[in-house]
């Protein structure tokens, strides 16, 4: 670098730092970019090499002192000067109502009737105050017990999204408080480092923060990826809690970006509802919403009850991990011929929502967590979306428990199909069953009579559909254009319109019928029709517990664990969301006040005007039930040419009504 003259670098020197200032302001508050990271670095590297020549001109704000000093023997105590209080949980729309009934029965009529609200999502973090004084960052303190904490100034300097100096000139002392987290994606980016290196991945990015931020040494805390989102700027004292908010923007500070100002307590409900369906987009770690009374004045004169601020509070969503007991683990032939294990739990509501089972993915994921059945265990919700289980809590483990044989386990519940576990792969497949010959299988039943009749679509034509590799999966089918079916070897183009349209209707077909279809194992069409009765809906039924479903009389605990690790399968559940995205809705129809509801048939033999499956469709569109086999619930046995001897021998032992097919037209009004 070419020589200066002192009074030259005063002048470079000034205006690197402002220049370096205000990128760093752009990319960490704004989320912009005023030149590439490049050229920022090749600025710092010549302030660096300025202050090195005039070390006179170093101060404490520059760009250049985020570096870790020498580390600590200890942290030393800090008082608070103005206490840092936590907030009240609140729970429902219910307990928030009480919290402002309280409030208002403090306040004047006039303060009542100008009330707002202010808003903002809750991080999960380490809090802290930094302090300055004439714009000039002096000192970093943790909350501590909220009246005295600990000086990590050394590790929040080095903290890049936090100002040295305060973009606005401010005389005198200016105390920001916040919340030091890490970002998800800067999270899992560390971890995968973590991985490569062979070292224990992190457990969770708020532990981390916390962590990092009380190391005595604070190169550890410049290693690692922190941030310092600001809540709360103490002072000076602003009229409202939206202008303290603006203020610390202006200040150089980065917000959640989530703030509000609501007229009234409804307004708050609707985003409550709003940011619970959309916090899992965020950058950041959440659980939960602050709501405080905007007007600061107010907000004072309220005061403090035990340790929490009456003018605000936290309402908390549902927890997004819990502990639950395996009961079971069963495996699932998911639509690839791939075998998944999925653990059956007692229902317990995490996220919201209550979760009966969770994937176990494979062989080797059981192995690593080492679980069993009986085993206590922690499940969260990947993505607030899909069970898994976090970890075995071992010191919970009950003696008899025995270690979960994988192979054992595929031979006893799959006697009649042999499996093999591919040379490099993770996951056990069906032996000698290709993925393409499982899904021209699935294709076929999911069409055929019993299922949703989709006329034109038989065993030669799922064939070209999936040899042409149009068809990938059964939701691809209501993909299909009419136009390019048409130019495949065994269609025109009226085959393929009559095709598409025939697969269009199925998209509303009764909900019996394509419960049937998705071909879960043990489920017939009659064991649907029960299902039926008892969910009116995909939903209902995917969210059913094991004893919902034994409360029905003919599932059973094999029948009920094949439901249930149906619903578990992750390529299930996305194929049964792609196949919503494309506009199928299954259809409800109320059977209870139908002729033949709560009757019971069996039909045995052949009969002359129908099939057995059209006959049985027949009886069930008519509300009634049909089984297989006689039970003393059954209201009569039908019988065509050659009926089956040991059911009519049941049926005349148990006083059960035999009736033929002249009798059985007439009860279905033909």
């Amino acid at each position: 670098m070419k020589k200066i003259s002192r009074e030259e670098a005063i002048v470079r020197i000034e205006k690197l730092r402002e220049l370096i200032n205000d990128y760093r302001y752009h990319y960490h508050v704004l989320d912009e970019s005023t030149m590439s990271e490049a050229a920022a670095d090749s600025l710092k590297h010549e302030l660096s090499q300025l202050e090195e020549e005039f070390p006179d001109l170093i101060t404490p704000d520059s760009p250049t002192q985020r570096v870790a000093g020498r580390p600590l023997d200890k942290f030393q105590k800090v008082t608070h000067e103005r206490r840092m209080i936590s907030l009240a949980d609140v729970f429902s729309e219910e307990e928030i109502k009480d919290w402002l009934s309280r409030n208002e029965k403090l306040l004047s009529a006039k303060e009542r009737q100008n009330l707002e609200f202010f808003t903002d999502i809750k991080m999960d973090g380490l809090a802290c105050a930094i302090h300055y004084d004439d714009g000039v960052l002096t000192r970093a303190v943790t909350r501590g017990d909220g009246l005295v904490g600990e000086d990590v100034t050394m590790n929040v300097r080095t903290i890049e999204n936090v100002p040295l100096k305060l973009r606005e000139k401010v005389q005198g002392h200016v105390e920001v408080r916040g919340e030091i987290i890490i970002f998800k994606k800067d999270f899992e980016r560390l971890n995968e480092l973590q991985e490569k290196k062979g070292e224990k991945p992190f457990a969770n990015p708020r532990n981390l923060a916390a962590g990092s931020i009380r190391q005595l040494d604070p190169k550890i805390a410049a290693s690692r990826p922190l941030k310092f989102m600001a809540y709360d700027l103490v002072s000076p004292n602003l009229p409202t809690h939206a202008e303290a908010y603006q203020a610390l923007k202006s200040f150089g500070f980065q917000i959640s970006e989530q703030q509000n100002v609501f007229p009234n307590i409804q307004e708050v409900f609707k985003e409550i509802k709003h940011l619970g369906e959309t916090r899992g987009n965020l950058p950041f770690n959440t659980d939960g919403m602050v709501i405080k009374i905007n007007n600061r004045e107010i907000y004072d004169k309220l005061g403090i009850v035990g340790k929490t601020p009456r003018a605000a509070v936290a309402f908390k969503y549902p927890a997004e991990e819990s502990t639950t007991k395996v009961r079971d683990i069963v495996i699932s032939i998911g639509r690839t011929g791939a075998a998944t294990p999925v653990a059956i739990l007692d229902p317990v509501v995490v996220a919201g929502s209550t979760v009966t089972h969770a994937s176990l993915h494979n062989a080797d994921e059981i192995a690593r967590l080492g679980v069993r059945v009986g085993d206590t265990v922690i499940i969260y919700k990947a993505g607030d979306i899909i069970p898994q289980i976090k970890e075995v809590l071992l010191t919970l483990r009950p003696d008899e428990t025995e270690e979960f044989d994988y192979e054992k386990a595929l031979h006893t519940q799959y006697p009649e199909l042999e499996f093999e576990r591919p040379a490099g792969e993770v996951v056990y497949r069906v032996k000698g069953e290709t993925s393409d010959l499982i899904l021209k299988r699935a294709l076929e039943y999911f069409a055929s009579k019993p299922a949703l009749n989709i006329e034109g679509l038989g065993e030669k034509n799922v064939a070209a559909l999936v040899d042409s590799k149009m068809v990938g999966s059964i939701a691809d089918l209501y993909r299909l254009d009419a136009r390019k079916v048409s130019q495949l070897e065994r269609f025109a183009d009226l085959s393929a319109n009559n095709l598409v349209k025939a697969i269009q209707e199925s998209k509303t077909a009764p909900l019996a019928k394509f419960i049937t279809a998705l071909g879960i194992r043990h489920v017939g069409a009659q064991t649907a029709n029960s299902l039926v009765k008892k969910f009116h809906s995909l939903d209902e039924l995917r969210g059913a517990t094991e004893e919902d479903l034994l409360e029905i009389p003919d599932i059973g605990k094999i029948v009920a664990e094949s439901i249930l690790a149906y619903f578990a399968d992750e390529d299930n559940l996305a194929m049964l969301e792609e196949m919503k995205e494309l506009g199928v809705n299954p259809s409800f129809e109320d059977t209870s006040n139908l002729p033949l509801s709560g009757n019971s048939y069996i039909i045995s033999g052949t009969l002359t005007d129908y099939g057995r499956e059209e006959a049985e469709d027949l009886l069930r569109n008519l509300g009634a039930t049909v089984t297989s086999s006689v039970t003393k619930n059954t209201t009569a046995l039908i019988t065509g040419e050659k009926p089956g001897k040991g059911k009519t021998d049941k049926a005349e032992k148990l006083g059960i009504p035999i009736i033929g097919e002249a009798e059985f037209l007439k009860l279905i009004g033909k």
